[in-house]
């Protein structure tokens, strides 16, 4: 549930805080139209994620990297619209900014939404059930995942609002300056892939593959220059809000004054929130989520009569065990032994599966879990095929004996071929 939390904020956070923000601008800028134009766009923008998550997961149609190149040079491009229109306190001027706003919006939610709208197809890829815990819990961590930065888009929006016409305007222009830089060494990086640059001099690409490298390498950076921007936003609200000289005529104008303050920190409350738990998943929860989980080590175990055997005392205990065969040319064949709650029979099979291959599985809290996809495996359904479960191997239980024939593991030597004694699993 965590690291499908941390993936839907980090997939969607540098969005939501430009879609706050240029919705936050429509309204400041042209009241009425840019909330319509900015709604609008979002609306639009929300409909062909949809679409998008679609096509690329029910279709061959999409060349996910061009999409993106368009994307990243339309971004761009209504970027420096915005930046030139905004300034301008027109009403026409005002409207087309407005407009752009809109188009902004749609433009983030489309590129941001498709892959965490796909996560309900991807994670029923390796669960294989929608009424499996697993599945739920993962579905339920994307979704307050998306809740949170829902939340945030909000706090940023209402906040912008609340900005002065030119403070809104420079904290936008920041967080668009910030991702369109992103998006202009993004979209080199495709191109570099794309082979269309060949006609730039030896030292020109270069130049460019080093600035790609680079901030590919950093990308993480920029996201934190975006909410640092945005931190800007509720920093100001509070800081207006504290105001003890505003005017008023009686004492139910003051009461309105002091009410729209007091929702005005609320908001600023919630957006420092939203940053703060975002840069949270990125420099503490996404650490966490990802860190290597180690393999028990393998077991000792006779080898006779052409199977490996493993005692009943061995595996008595109701935890995991692994075991293994070396091959003659040096490939350790991993296998696993659990005796399955509430009977005298045990789940048994390779220490690897045909969707995730072989990496393994780890005991955690009584339960068996596959290292690459954190599927939680059915103790009762190991020894059975399907889903992430292990593959299936052959074996006889005889003389108090679990007896797993050395043939039946060599047919699954190439799944282990990387698994050669001496480098680590």
């Amino acid at each position: 549930m965590l690291k499908y939390f941390v993936m839907t904020v980090e997939a969607l956070i540098s969005a939501a805080v430009i879609v706050g923000a240029v919705r936050g601008l429509a309204a400041v800028s042209s009241q009425r139209m840019g909330r319509l134009t900015s709604g609008i766009g979002a609306a639009v923008g929300l409909l062909g994620a949809f679409i998008m998550a679609y096509l690329k997961n029910a279709t061959k149609l999409i060349d996910t990297s061009m999409w993106n190149l368009c994307i990243f040079g339309i971004f761009t491009g209504l970027a420096v619209i915005l930046l030139i229109l905004s300034p301008i306190n027109k009403k026409p001027v005002s409207a087309a900014a407005a407009v752009v706003c809109g188009l902004l919006a749609g433009v983030m939610i489309f590129y941001a939404l498709p892959d965490v709208a796909a996560y309900p197809y991807s994670i029923l890829v390796t669960d294989r059930s929608v009424l499996s815990t697993g599945y739920l819990f993962k579905l339920i961590g994307a979704l307050l995942g998306v809740i949170a930065v829902v939340l945030t888009e909000m706090a940023v929006r209402m906040g912008t609002i609340r900005l002065g016409r030119y403070q809104a305007y420079a904290v936008t222009a920041l967080i668009l300056i910030i991702n369109a830089v992103k998006s202009v060494c993004a979209g080199l990086g495709i191109m570099l892939n794309k082979r269309m640059l060949e006609k730039l001099s030896r030292d020109a690409k270069h130049m460019v593959f080093e600035l790609v490298k680079d901030t590919s390498n950093k990308s993480n950076v920029f996201v934190y220059l975006t909410l640092a921007a945005a931190l800007i936003i509720p920093v100001i609200v509070w800081v207006k809000s504290l105001r003890k000289d505003e005017p008023y005529d009686n004492p139910a104008q003051k009461r309105k004054i002091v009410k729209r303050h007091i929702v005005s920190r609320r908001w600023a409350v919630l957006a420092v929130i939203g940053i703060v738990l975002s840069f949270t998943s990125f420099t503490v929860l996404e650490p966490i989520t990802t860190r290597a989980v180690s393999l028990s080590p393998v077991e000792e175990a006779q080898e006779k009569d052409g199977s490996i055997c493993v005692s009943f005392e061995q595996v008595e205990d109701g935890h995991l065990h692994r075991f293994a065969y070396v091959s003659p040319s040096g490939i350790q064949i991993r296998f696993i032994v659990i005796k399955k709650p509430d009977s005298s029979s045990y789940g048994i099979g390779l220490d690897a599966c045909d969707i995730c291959g072989e990496t393994g599985y780890y005991e955690k809290d009584g339960q068996v879990v596959c290292k690459l996809c954190d599927v939680v495996m059915n103790i009762s359904t190991i020894g059975f095929k399907g889903g992430c479960n292990p593959i299936v191997i052959p074996y006889e239980i005889k003389d108090g004996e679990i007896k797993v024939p050395i043939d039946g593991l060599m047919e699954h030597e190439q799944i282990f071929k990387n698994n050669r004694m001496g480098k680590e699993v």
